[in-house]
């Protein structure tokens, strides 16, 4: 069995060194753990000190390509590399690597294809702004309600990840990837479980991925809402097709109630158009979710297919 503790990174010259050094060589369950470092176009001597500190894979981008790209190449290289299980955790320190077994061993024992950390369980994450906090509460609230399953965090990138759940990953986002995964790997039925760890922000460093907070709002906002178009489409059209046809025929109602007290059309013809329209557009969000749904069943096969071929092209 072998375990690959990937570190994506960029200018982690500061940290990186020190992380490395912490993380357990030995763990239950594995004979051999190597740490995987995909360094996203660093300008600083990240990859330098990565190597000195025992980095046992080293992948550069040319250029800074974002985490989402970065996490992509971060699943095809553990795959090449022949790992049964990859843990992806940050390269700033932030997180505790003695936590790592504990996320590993649901997936050892079958009860689990991904674990994430889970940061706002049983304690409580110092230092974290408060805005950050309560954006990433609402946001696994109310993807965990449309979704009908239960997520405690939503956008932690301290995780585990089964071999077989590096097969079936399909990530087209750049910006992020952290909140794709949990809905695809729903989406695909995959059993994920969460982990309560201890966390502790920097009060004096900047996020890599939050460097606005308006932008990190709304190309979140982006991926989560096509990634449940994608997982659930007759939910997200269907739903809002349903209300829409719901207040047609009640404004329908009202419009013939006052139609047959006085038998005259000309008082009350905005009801009428007004029922015509939500009428027309409610019935388009259901064909809508029709058809979105027989995308989701060729997508479903074409899928498949891919499965197929990653588990040939990296057969071990």
């Amino acid at each position: 069995m072998r375990l690959i503790i990937n570190l994506p990174a960029y200018n982690e010259a500061e940290n990186i060194g020190e992380t490395i050094k912490n993380i357990p060589r030995k763990i239950k369950g594995f004979n051999e753990v190597f740490v995987q470092v995909i360094d996203d176009g660093s300008m600083d001597k990240t990859v330098q000190i990565a190597k000195e500190s025992g980095a046992d894979f080293i992948y550069s981008h040319s250029k800074n390509r974002g985490i989402g790209i970065t996490f992509r190449t971060a699943v095809c290289k553990a795959l090449e590399n022949k790992a049964d299980l990859m843990v992806n955790m940050d390269a700033d320190g932030q997180f505790n690597s003695s936590d790592i077994p504990l996320l590993i061993e649901p997936i050892l024992k079958g009860e689990a294809d991904l674990v994430s950390a889970d940061r706002f369980g049983q304690h409580k994450p110092k230092n974290i702004p408060w805005i950050k906090d309560k954006l990433n509460r609402l946001a696994a609230w109310i993807i965990s309600k449309f979704l009908n399953h239960k997520i405690n965090d939503l956008t932690c990138g301290f995780r585990a990840y089964s071999r077989e759940t590096m097969l079936r990953l399909n990530l087209p986002g750049n910006f992020t990837y952290t909140q794709e995964v949990i809905i695809d790997a729903i989406g695909k039925n995959l059993k994920v479980k969460w982990v309560p760890v201890k966390v502790t922000y920097f009060t004096n460093r900047k996020s890599r991925v939050v460097k606005s907070l308006y932008r990190y709002i709304n190309n979140s906002g982006k991926i989560i809402l096509k990634a449940i178009r994608d997982v659930r489409p007759m939910k997200f059209f269907g739903i809002p097709g349903i209300i829409l046809l719901f207040f047609a025929f009640f404004i329908l109602g009202i419009f013939f109630y006052h139609y047959f007290n006085n038998f005259k059309i000309t008082p009350y013809k905005n009801y009428l158009l007004l029922s015509i329209t939500l009428l027309l557009v409610g019935l388009q969000f259901i064909i809508f979710a029709l058809i979105a749904d027989m995308i989701k069943t060729n997508r479903k096969l074409t899928e498949d297919q891919i499965y197929l071929m990653r588990k040939e092209k990296y057969k071990k």
